[in-house]
């Protein structure tokens, strides 16, 4: 049986393929600081895109897309605006989520693009 992190790194890879097949490019992969973690930074066109990805094998303790939920929201705002103090940048900024769950034998992938805002 896989480990947690093997599928985890799995399903960021298979997210990482799909964001770049549709045009982005990766900027930064895992940036950890003190407040938390950002799976993929990619740039979108000019847009940096800060991405949270997420893999469920089921769906009875709620999906992956409803597994972001306002404190891990405030993690990924928390550690953005970390990076941006440390990598200045003037684009604007998007944060997107990527769901990834098994139908059958196939992965299915959801691509949310502006999942939620930054708020104070």
């Amino acid at each position: 049986m896989a480990k947690a992190t093997e599928i985890g790194q799995k399903a960021e890879n298979r997210a990482l393929e799909y964001l770049e097949s549709n045009g982005l490019k990766l900027v930064e992969r895992n940036y950890r600081c003190n407040r938390g973690e950002i799976d993929l930074i990619m740039d979108d066109a000019g847009t940096l895109v800060f991405v949270e990805v997420r893999y469920r094998k089921q769906n009875h303790f709620g999906s992956a897309l409803e597994s972001i939920n306002r404190t891990k929201q405030k993690k990924i705002i928390l550690s953005t605006k970390h990076y941006l103090a440390h990598h200045p940048e003037d684009s604007p900024v998007r944060f997107d989520a990527i769901a990834l769950s098994p139908t059958g034998t196939r992965l299915e992938i959801q691509w949310v693009k502006s999942a939620f805002e930054a708020w104070d």
